[in-house]
């Protein structure tokens, strides 16, 4: 079974984003900001990470950046989840070494599909 992070500041989206990675046959660790997210990241070495842009505590594209450049934590793929829908920060999530992007709201299947394709 694979341990997939989500962090999001939304206790709401966290519920609804673990609903259906459990559903799906994933373990599911949680995050309510980026710091914690890194740090859960560093020690528990999730299979993935779905990560909000904009959160107290370390916004998404700072944790996705550090995560990237720490070489413990350098191979976990990062998707971004985020309400944001502009092709500049799909782009910048991108360059910062996310593998995919999400625009809320999505549907159970946008989740899986982006799972399978990495």
């Amino acid at each position: 079974m694979q341990h997939i992070l989500i962090a999001d500041d939304s206790l709401t989206e966290r519920t609804h984003l673990a609903q259906i990675l459990e559903e799906a046959g994933y373990h599911v660790l949680t995050a309510s900001s980026g710091n914690e997210a890194a740090s859960i990241a560093t020690k528990k070495q999730p299979d993935l990470i779905f990560l909000d842009i904009i959160m107290e505590d370390g916004d998404g594209y700072k944790t996705c950046r550090s995560l990237k450049r720490d070489k413990k934590t350098q191979r976990i793929p990062i998707i971004m989840v985020s309400s944001k829908s502009n092709n500049v920060d799909k782009k910048w999530a991108l360059q910062l070494g996310a593998s995919a992007y999400i625009t809320k709201p999505y549907a159970a299947e946008d989740i899986l599909t982006e799972i399978e394709k990495i």
